[in-house]
């Protein structure tokens, strides 16, 4: 069977510079089903939904649902729901978890401040505290959205599970489902294409040691797409896999050209060349649509160390 995914991985589309961007997620425990657009299309209530959307909009708050692996049938409203904040900064990357019987109450979240990185309304409206578990690791099931999305990510999200894989989610829409199954992993918010249950157990063993596994990352939610193209290529050129070390500095030019200026926590620095070309030749972008495009892709020409007496200059 022909799908979006199977075609993007036999057209060998790169997947560097895809991740969905996010400085800051906002995640809601949400049973049952889900429509393509989660948040007024599940079983939580349609107005709050739309009331959070319009709260988190241009915040760089992202909102998302989540659910535990397996079938999803209506068992009513849930008592107590998990919640999750999580800010992918370097340097200032955590996640806080908190549960809360009224998901009404999120709508007291100060959603800038949480954007910027800033915990404290979160932990005062539903009294969260610092996450103590493993990295969480969500896999996108949202068949509605895309069909690969529920054929792929539910049997991994599944076998991760019976693995007794510690923070395994079902997540809504993370965006890019023609590289299903996809999955965030946070608190750093790297996320990642084409997983297979081997390969994710690896990326988490490396974020609990604060590393970055690069084979099959999409970028960090921090970074637009043309910057997440970029630090993942300093990472590979120079060998650097802590995941605190880098950060995206600057970015200047606009479509189809991009420079990008990549820091090192040491004081090193990169200017990155990134160029956005089109995947070839047309094919469907998602299995819901029979119109042919041609998907962005991120292309890094070059990568140029920065000395200090260049930049003193």
């Amino acid at each position: 069977m022909s799908t979006c995914s199977t075609v993007s991985q036999e057209l060998d589309e790169p997947i560097a510079g895809t991740a969905a961007t996010a400085r800051t997620w906002l995640l809601l425990e949400q049973p049952g089903p889900w429509g393509a657009r989660a948040l007024t299309s599940s079983h939580l209530n349609p107005a709050l939904g739309r009331a959070l959307e319009a709260a988190a909009k241009g915040t760089g708050v992202r909102i998302a649902l989540i659910r535990r692996p397996g079938r999803h049938a209506d068992c009513g409203t849930p008592a107590a729901r998990q919640v999750y904040a999580a800010h992918t900064d370097p340097g200032n990357a955590w996640l806080h978890s908190a549960t809360a019987d009224d998901p009404g109450a999120l709508l007291d979240l100060d959603f800038a401040a949480l954007g910027r990185g800033e915990h404290q309304t979160f932990d005062a409206a539903l009294g969260a505290r610092p996450h103590t578990g493993g990295p969480l690791a969500l896999v996108c099931t949202n068949g509605k959205r895309d069909r690969c999305c529920a054929l792929l990510g539910r049997p991994l999200a599944a076998e991760l599970a019976a693995s007794e894989v510690e923070g395994v989610w079902e997540v809504t829409h993370l965006g890019g489902h023609r590289f299903s199954p996809t999955l965030l992993v946070l608190p750093y918010g790297y996320a990642y294409g084409r997983a297979e249950a081997h390969a994710v157990k690896e990326v988490l063993h490396g974020v609990r040691e604060g590393r970055v596994v690069v084979e099959g990352c999409r970028g960090s939610s921090a970074w637009e797409r043309p910057g997440q193209a970029a630090e993942l290529a300093v990472r590979t050129t120079v060998g650097e896999y802590a995941a605190d070390a880098l950060r995206v500095e600057a970015t200047s030019g606009s479509a189809p050209r991009w420079q990008v200026t990549v820091a090192h926590a040491d004081g090193r620095r990169w200017s990155v060349e990134v160029a956005q070309g089109s995947s070839l030749p047309p094919r469907p972008e998602s299995c819901g649509t029979s119109i042919l495009g041609s998907p962005a892709r991120m292309e890094v020409r070059a990568v140029h160390e920065l000395r200090a007496t260049a930049l003193a200059g």
